[in-house]
This record gives structure tokens, sequence and C-alpha cells, in this order.
């Protein structure tokens, strides 16, 4: 079943019982050209009035917040709302300048190309498909569909676990904001209504975010149709503790990780890489973790979580509500150390040195984000060396909100980016038009013997490695100029 989004219905009449799949990507694809053809600045207007709607209905954002998270309403404000509005603000500060026409000018042209002129437009690419995640059912799924819709798009949303709710009040304020209908299309929550838009409403690009798992079932799916997919998947993310980390802070960042969304974010630590003696921190989390509240995991993640500890930490057996865990002497090699898993579980593994700290975060399947506490100079000559897709210095997850910042993964942790600059870009395609300022015809008429010469000459006078050398092409181009003048002339006057 497909959802249509809410609006009024004195704007909307009610769909048919029983409309297809594809009568509405029908009117979503004939929504979206109109929607493309008006100005960025239309277009972020509105999303300035859905900014502003979100925030006074923040109450409601609240009560619509699947259950089942580990969180309170302050939490949501924090980790949901507020990183949405900011990333709205970005969008109205910045879409226009983003997405605005690039005129290339002469700087750089070819000689033998003289008389072009090339502007590169962004393009929308047509319908967005948003598959959201459970996890974080509003703000990761919005940026996305207000970024797809900033860059001229429409959007279909497919709300993860329970995410209905908040995804149709979503389109409800987008409405009330005044999107024009069918611009935005919720689905319902099952996994086959991911399968039924890729195969009937052909979107034009698909907007993942999940386990490594899903991701590559709907890349293959994707593959059949040849819709591009942008894939943010998991994380088995690290801590890199310094001899010069403050461990005061990382102690307390360290606890922020697992608490956080009861440690169901893709950027929760998963490892601790320890350079020097850190005997001290082990023993101050320990304590914390012991002092920490009780997280509530599904059944499906206890009994992961059971089967890597009885690898990793056999003696520890859990149930639902588990308290922070700590393995204080892991190996590299143990499978907690290289799996995603929401549950809050930190592996502690020693490092003999830098160099096998950083071995053991580029070696490692996943490569979303590391975080690195110490000294600030010597961490960011390590980050240079890291092969993730986002790198924190004395801090964790949290920096990532900022709406300026690119987020994406390497390897199992996905392709592709979402928000900032790069996120925005990366739902409209480049359009590039090209216009000759003069008459010039010579690139159409057939090559001769002289041609080769001429070719040769620009060749050798524009890339040799000496100027003498070049001089020998610029002469060359001389020489075969005249060759070719009294053919030009011949063909011109008709002798």
């Amino acid at each position: 079943m497909v959802i249509a989004m809410p609006v009024p219905a004195r704007q909307l009449d009610p769909e048919p019982v029983e409309d297809s799949r594809t009568a509405h990507a029908a009117r979503q694809r004939h929504a979206q050209k109109a929607w493309a053809a008006t100005s960025v600045a239309q277009r972020v207007r509105i999303i300035r009035s859905i900014r502003r709607l979100l925030a006074e209905r923040a109450t409601e954002i609240i009560a619509a917040i699947p259950p089942d998270l580990s969180r309170n309403p302050a939490d949501t404000l924090a980790a949901e709302l507020l990183p949405l509005l900011e990333a709205a603000k970005f969008l109205e500060n910045q879409a226009a300048h983003i997405l605005a026409p690039r005129k290339l000018g002469r700087r750089g042209l070819p000689f033998w190309l003289s008389g072009l002129d090339a502007v590169i437009h962004r393009a929308p690419l047509g319908t967005i498909l948003i598959v959201a995640p459970s996890n974080y059912p509003l703000f990761l799924p919005g940026v996305q569909a207000l970024q797809a819709l900033a860059a001229g798009n429409a959007v279909t949303w497919k709300p993860g676990r329970n995410g209905a709710a908040i995804a149709q009040l979503f389109a409800e304020i987008c409405a009330q904001a005044g999107l024009p209908g069918h611009l935005l299309r919720v689905t319902d929550e099952s996994i086959e209504a991911v399968a039924e838009e890729i195969t009937e409403a052909s979107p034009a690009k698909i907007v993942f975010t999940g386990s490594p798992r899903a991701g590559r079932a709907v890349q293959h799916l994707a593959a059949d149709s040849s819709i591009p997919v942008i894939a943010e998947l998991s994380g088995c993310d690290a801590i890199i503790a310094l001899p010069t980390a403050n461990t005061t802070r990382l102690a307390e960042a360290i606890l922020f990780g697992m608490r956080l969304n009861g440690s169901a974010t893709c950027m929760a630590p998963r490892r601790l890489i320890l350079v020097g003696d850190h005997r001290a921190l082990l023993a101050d989390l320990e304590a914390r973790f012991a002092a920490a509240p009780s997280i509530c995991i599904s059944d499906a993640t206890r009994r992961q979580l059971q089967s890597l500890l009885d690898e990793a930490a056999p003696t520890i057996h859990i149930d639902n509500w588990i308290k922070p865990i700590l393995i204080a002497n892991g190996n590299p090699s143990f499978e907690i150390a290289q799996t995603d898993i929401f549950a809050p579980v930190l592996t502690a593994i020693q490092a003999r040195d830098i160099a096998a700290a950083i071995a053991l975060i580029n070696e490692n399947p996943y490569a979303l984000t590391a975080s690195i506490f110490g000294n600030l100079s010597e961490a960011q000559a390590i980050a240079a060396q890291l092969e993730v897709g986002t790198v924190l210095i004395n801090d964790l997850i949290a920096p990532t909100a900022d709406p300026r910042i690119p987020f994406g993964g390497l390897r199992q942790s996905g392709f592709g980016t979402t928000r900032g600059t790069e996120g925005l870009l990366e739902l409209t395609i480049p359009k590039t038009i090209t216009c000759r300022r003069n008459n010039e015809s010579k690139h159409f008429q057939p090559t001769t013997p002289a041609h080769e010469q001429l070719f040769r000459g620009a060749i050798t006078m524009s890339h040799a490695k000496s100027w003498r050398t070049r001089y020998t092409g610029l002469q060359e181009i001389i020489a075969a100029a005249r060759k070719l003048s009294p053919a030009r002339t011949k063909l011109r006057t008709g002798d």
C-alpha cells in the first residue's frame, strides 16, 4: 500500500483505494517537472516555512517518534529536531549559491578551442527514493528529503520500522508549508515497498540508510534497473587513545557514545585502540559502565551480541536489559571487533604503536568515522592517514551534526555522500551547455597529411618539456597552416 502525502481535503481529493504505485509515480513525475521549473529561491522559501512549522510542532514530533527508541524528549529534540532545523537553515542560506550555474570562462580553455563558452548547470534528477532507518527516523531522512526538494526533485520516503507516524507528520507539515501536492510521498514500512518502488516507480536515485546486508539487497535490485544508489551503511567505529589523551574527557565521551539513542547509532564507538599505558582509563571505564543505567535491546540484538560475546568474553551472559559492556583485553581478530551491532559494547585493543593503531582502523571492513583523543598536532597527523569518511579529534559523534559537513563512509560502511554541499550536489546531475561565439568551422573539414603536422605541432607546443622543443612545435603549426590555407581558399571560392 502507498500512503500519499497527507494534505487538507480542500486541496486534494482522496486517492482511490485501487490507485496503483505506477499511477502515483506518474503524478509525482508530473509534479516534479513543474517543481524543477521553479527557482531555487522559490523552493527555499517553502523550506523556510517547513523549518518554522517543524519548530512550532516540536511536541507533536516528540510524540510521533517510535516509543521503542531508548531516549527521552530532550534526546529527541537534540538528536532529531535541532540538527534537522539547522540543515534546513543551511539550505536556505546556501542552496542558491551551491546550485547556481557555473560559467567556465576562458582561463584553462585549450587554444584550439578558442571561441567557446561553457556553463555548467546543476539539474535535478527526478524522483529520489529515500529508504529511511529506524534509529533516527526524522533527522537522517528529513535532511535527505529537504536536500532533494531544494535541488528540484520529488521525494518518495519509505519509513523504517515504526517510522510511518513521524514520516507522515513531516509530510503533513510540508503540505501545510505550501509544498505542491505529490512532491513528497510516504510509503508503508514494509520491506516489499522498497522492491515495488524500484521495479514499478523507477526512481532516478536511491538514498539508503541502514545495515550493510539490507543495503546490498537494495543495490542488487537497483542494479537491474541501472538506478544509482547512495548507501549510508553502518560502522564498527574506533577511538584511538594517545598517551597524551585527556582520559577523563575520553571516558565521558565513551559513556556518551554508549548512552546516545541506546547505543543504536552507526557512529557509536565499538573499538578503543590504546596507544601506551591506559590501565587507569580502563579502570575508570569499568566503574562508569557499572554505574550506568541499563539499556533495553531487542531479542535479535541480544542473540547477536551473545553470540559475539561467546567468543570474546565467554563469562558474560546477558538478557534484554544490559549495562555497557567493556571487553578489556580485546583482540582485533574477534568478530565483535569487526561487526556492526547496535548495542552498548566496547572492545579495548592494545596497539604497540601509532602505526599499528592506524593499521587497525584502515584494515577493518568498516570505515565510517574514527575519533582520536590526544595532542592536537599529533592527532591531525594521524587523521591524515586514516581511511574513513570522517575523523573527529577530541570529540565523538556530535560534530557531525554540523549541517555544512558531508557524511559518508568507505568499504562496508557505504559510498556516496549525504548532507552538506557535497550531499546536495549528489542529488543533481551536471548539465553542461556550450556555445560558440565565432563562426569557426575548420574542425568540420576532412583531415589531410597537413593536419597531422598541425596536430603534432600543437601537441609539441602545448605539452613538450623544454621551451626549445615547444618552439619547434610552433614552427610546425605555422608550416602546416601555410599548407592548409590555399586549400581552404580554393574550398571557399569553389575553384
